[in-house]
């Protein structure tokens, strides 16, 4: 029985067998599959996510030269200026603190500018109060004050004051600057109609 058995596995593996060789194909792929696999895992860490730290305030500088110690790899891609921010820190990063990512990836910085962007002043005059605060807000510009004047068009600004002086369109000014509006009130409005103009402050 036992010879019977041997001479069935000789069989099998008898290279002049029919099939032998397709079979021996199969085997091969499926080790190189497994090997693969096998590879691919330990290649890429499969399954070894981490928790992203968070680097917000921290030197940029630092965290590009000496980055690959923390087993990411750090590019700075933007710059902003913020009003109280050390020059050069972190103020966002990408991938986010608290994310699960994988060591080795790339970590997108954006850090504090050292002084605001100059930009050029728009147009306001002719414009409403409203449209004015919200233009002046989005170029990043502060409204310190509002001079009401004497004048048929209510709530329209008409001059653009910058220290004290009239600013005109185009001119170059640094985000974070204060702006003064004139804007027109209605005489009767006024509180003091003789008074050619009030200010009020803005919060």
């Amino acid at each position: 029985m036992s010879k019977q058995k041997n001479g069935a596995s000789r069989s099998i593996l008898d290279p002049s067998r029919p099939g032998f060789h397709i079979l021996m194909a199969i085997v091969v792929t499926a080790v190189i599959f497994i090997l693969t696999i096998l590879f691919l895992r330990l290649f890429t860490r499969h399954g070894h996510e981490i928790e992203m730290p968070s680097y917000m305030g921290q030197s940029a500088q630092e965290l590009t030269q000496h980055g690959r110690s923390e087993g990411f790899v750090f590019v700075v891609n933007d710059e902003l200026y913020e009003n109280g921010a050390t020059p050069g820190t972190v103020l966002k990063q990408n991938p986010l603190p608290g994310e699960k990512v994988k060591r080795g990836r790339k970590v997108y910085l954006t850090v504090a500018a050292s002084e605001p962007p100059t930009i050029k002043m728009l147009e306001l005059r002719d414009l409403s109060l409203r449209q004015a605060q919200i233009m002046i807000e989005s170029q990043g510009l502060v409204l310190d004050k509002i001079i009401e004047k004497p004048s048929p068009y209510e709530n329209v600004v008409l001059e653009v004051l910058y220290k004290g002086h009239a600013i005109a369109q185009g001119t170059p000014i640094k985000q974070g600057e204060k702006i003064t509006l004139v804007v027109g009130k209605d005489i009767g409005d006024l509180p003091d109609s003789d008074s050619t103009s009030t200010g009020l402050s803005v919060n």
